[in-house]
């Protein structure tokens, strides 16, 4: 790449810059006038139109009627795309896959989402997601922009692929964004599903406007996505945040990553419906064990205490290396249970260092896993208008 003489910025890259603005003022703060965001920017009010027009004419951004009563004629809003451009997520995990649709504006179409199980092959999970996505476009009428490949398992940044998914082991060594793009013709990138929490919380959860907080997500494995001082950290290579495997208990139960007593072997949703089978002596699905959680506590009291203690371990450790303001917490078993979190936050006072713990705030997500996709591909996209990266990027 040419270097620029004396750190002049060309043409392309300030109207990038000034696109990227706009977008992501929009993206976090929702409709907005053009005299609004003339202010939140410093740019000047030609400029703003032409940077505006420019991205309604490539339709990622809609004018809309104010809703408010004004005094005089008030000037119309402006806000990202609802229909006239659209963005896929597609969510590969154990057990189940799911691809859903929304406008830029990040409100998901819920008659479009597909949900298949999880094949057994990779070339067989790559057809089923093909298939997905085309009959969504199909019936979609907004211009596809880019799609959100969200994979729980290790991403190699440098070589864009997957490294391990210790449990959806066909995506070892494969690149289903880079292969997906290729059947479906749109841009794909592939990012972590803890990379893709910390975004959407930080679009439109409680972490809108800030720029230290961590996100643990213990739905099928234990994973740890954070943004510190603004910026999405994620290691030497993307193989950060793994904190569920860590190793607690030498003779524990075997982890799909190859060893024993993993932390994801205790102190997840998916080890709490195995634990809590075993306490009652019978195989139980999610549904079923969150019906004994609410249902027979009794039943369960121990189990319930070692998961809590066992993520209040996982938490000390987040709390205490990395100091986020708040730490937010994802499940959809363990914490529906009543007082679950309190139970959580009192081992975390009792295993943190206390300076720590008093610093910072335990909070459960607003995001769902599929939301979390939909911002991740919005805050690519966004992204791209600035570095002018190529279609093959990943924020894993």
């Amino acid at each position: 790449m040419t270097r620029r003489s004396h750190g002049r910025m060309g043409p392309a890259l300030l109207r990038r810059i000034n696109e990227q603005k706009l977008l992501e003022h929009l993206q976090i703060y929702g409709p907005s006038s053009r005299a609004r965001l003339k202010r939140v920017s410093g740019l000047t009010a030609p400029t703003v139109s032409k940077v505006v027009d420019a991205l309604v004419e490539r339709g990622l951004l809609e004018e809309i009627e104010p809703t408010e009563i004004a005094v005089g004629r008030p000037g119309k809003l402006l806000r990202l795309a609802h229909s006239s451009a659209v963005v896929l997520g597609v969510l590969l995990d154990a057990g189940r896959c799911t691809v859903v649709v929304a406008g830029v504006d990040g409100t998901i179409d819920p008659t479009q989402t597909r949900v298949f199980r999880s094949p057994d092959s990779y070339p067989e999970l790559l057809t089923a997601t093909e298939v997905a996505c085309q009959d969504i476009l199909a019936e979609v009428s907004g211009a596809a922009q880019g799609v959100a490949v969200v994979v729980n398992g290790l991403i190699n940044n440098a070589e864009q692929r997957v490294t391990c998914c210790a449990n959806l082991h066909i995506l070892d060594g494969q690149d289903p964004a880079g292969d997906l793009a290729k059947r479906i013709g749109l841009r794909c990138w592939m990012l972590k599903g803890t990379s893709a929490l910390c975004l959407s919380e930080r679009a439109a959860g409680h972490a809108v406007d800030r720029d230290n907080f961590a996100v643990l997500d213990m739905t099928t494995g234990l994973g740890l996505g954070a943004i510190s001082n603004g910026v999405l950290v994620t290691g030497h290579s993307g193989l950060g945040g793994e904190i569920g495997h860590v190793v607690v208990d030498l003779g524990g139960a075997l982890c799909g990553c190859g060893n024993r007593g993993c932390l994801e072997t205790i102190a997840t949703d998916a080890a709490t419906t195995r634990l809590v089978s075993e306490a009652v002596g019978e195989p139980l699905d999610q549904k079923q064990a969150r019906q004994v959680l609410v249902e027979r506590p009794a039943d369960c009291a121990q189990v319930v205490d070692n998961v809590a203690r066992h993520l209040a371990m996982a938490a000390a450790m987040v709390v205490t290396i990395l100091n986020p303001r708040t730490l937010f917490l994802h499940s959809d078993l363990f914490l529906e249970a009543d007082g679950n979190l309190e139970r959580v936050s009192a081992w975390l006072s009792r295993l943190g260092l206390k300076a720590s713990v008093a610093d910072c705030v335990l909070k459960r997500t607003t995001s769902s896993k599929e939301q979390a996709a939909i911002s991740a591909i919005i805050h690519e996209i966004t992204r791209t208008w600035l570095t002018g990266d190529s279609p093959r990027s990943s924020l894993a």
